[in-house]
């Protein structure tokens, strides 16, 4: 067991930021929170509804509300996944920045896409062709995830509790070196 402050998890779409959540939740016996789903919670609606009815802005929005009020809490360490975009806005990166311990999971736009395939939940991917959406999102958002990131672990190819495992040992070094 580590004492480790939060860990934020950020990355793309299919990164595995939920499952690996969970699988570090578990590890570490502390509270698991998807910001995607504490949205869909607080708004009574599914994030497509959302994009639908308030566009991209009002998500990212509803996105910015979450992070602050699940950063602002007092409460025990938790383990939290971001949603994709949250690095868009400046003021989520100077929320994100401020935190010890932010975890990029990096996944590749092939490895994105095999991910994402089968799920009807992503707003983005609806319009156009998804590997050009993918590719273009990648583009914009890796140089954000890196610049709030304190460690980096990929993910391409990786059996979740693999990826889990090398999050840990990331976890475990970068804290050693805080010290």
């Amino acid at each position: 067991m580590i004492n480790a402050p939060t860990i934020i998890l950020v990355g793309p779409m299919g990164a595995g930021k939920t499952t690996i959540g969970r699988l570090l939740s578990q590890q570490l016996d502390r509270e698991f929170f998807d910001s995607d789903r504490v949205i869909e919670e607080n708004a009574g609606a599914d994030i497509p509804w959302i994009f639908e009815k308030e566009g991209e802005e009002g998500f990212r929005r509803r996105e910015t509300q979450t992070l602050e009020a699940m950063l602002s809490e007092e409460q025990q360490p938790v383990v939290l996944a971001t949603g994709g975009g949250i690095v868009m806005k400046e003021e989520n990166r100077a929320m994100l920045k401020q935190q010890p311990l932010v975890v990029y999971l990096f996944a590749s736009v092939a490895q994105q896409l095999q991910r994402t395939s089968k799920s009807n939940n992503r707003p983005l991917l609806k319009q156009g062709n998804p590997k050009e959406t993918l590719t273009r999102l990648f583009a914009l958002r890796d140089p954000l995830y890196r610049e709030v990131a304190s460690v980096i672990v990929e993910t391409d190819s990786r059996h979740p509790k693999t990826v889990a495992n090398k999050v840990m040992d990331a976890i475990k070094k970068h804290l050693a070196t805080e010290v």
